[in-house]
């Protein structure tokens, strides 16, 4: 299955994605916030990212951008898990090199299917 990094600044937000996400099989890799995400996903080449937008220093706008942009880390599938569901923020986030965006609290079922189909 797949390695996953959850970037999340929300303790209890991390501790749900990867109860969901170990129970179906998937291996988790967890950042506390944008900068430690970005770190994270340069050195361990996650096979899809989680990000959440809301968190302290870089957001999870910012870190998008800065992995899209990274000819290193631009292959990996970037889904933006957050409390926004303002279209303003779903039309941003895409902008900034997001696949899928979902909104919290997240559907088992609906985050198991993106992360298939960014990886398919």
């Amino acid at each position: 299955m797949a390695r996953v990094l959850i970037v999340d600044d929300s303790p209890t937000e991390t501790h749900k994605l990867t109860t969901i996400l170990e129970k179906n099989g998937h291996a988790v890799i967890a950042a506390t916030n944008g900068e430690n995400g970005v770190d994270v996903a340069r050195q361990q080449r996650p096979d899809v990212i989680l990000m959440d937008i809301v968190m302290p220093g870089l957001n999870g706008f910012q870190a998008t951008r800065q992995l899209s942009k990274d000819g290193n880390t631009n292959g990996i599938p970037i889904i933006i898990v957050t409390t926004k569901d303002q279209d303003t923020d779903r039309v941003w986030g895409m902008r900034q090199g997001a696949r899928a965006y979902l909104t919290k609290p997240v559907d088992e079922g609906k985050l198991l299917g993106t992360i298939e189909e960014v990886l398919a």
